[in-house]
């Protein structure tokens, strides 16, 4: 079982940077792809970074060039720098691990832009 924990939502400001974190832990396996994924009201969920298996970082295209996508191997952590941010990045954002045989996600963590 894998357990994910986010921190670092919030309102706020659109200047950034602004940093959230996801914190893994449980058995952590075959794992082939760590990112974030966000769900604005009324819209389905979106890809917004994810490390595939070989390191291949591929971004949204709505954060392309804004966002920036980490991983600390050692600590089980995903980080998820945001810059640049607008009123369009307000969702709630969840942290994904696939592994070969299943997805976890994490609870969510509300992120307000407030302009």
């Amino acid at each position: 079982q894998v357990h994910l924990e986010e921190s670092g939502g919030g309102l706020l400001q659109a200047a950034g940077p602004h940093i959230l974190s996801c914190k893994a832990s449980g058995t952590l396996d075959n794992v082939n792809a760590v990112g974030w994924f966000r769900q604005a009201p009324g819209k389905e969920r979106e890809l917004v970074a994810q490390i595939v298996t070989g390191g291949q970082i591929i971004y949204g295209d709505s954060v392309q060039g804004r966002f920036v996508l980490a991983r600390d191997n050692a600590e089980n952590t995903i980080a998820l720098v945001m810059g640049h941010l607008s009123e369009s990045d307000t969702a709630v954002y969840y942290c994904m691990i696939r592994t070969a045989t299943a997805t976890y996600w994490g609870q969510g963590t509300q992120v307000t832009v407030s302009s």
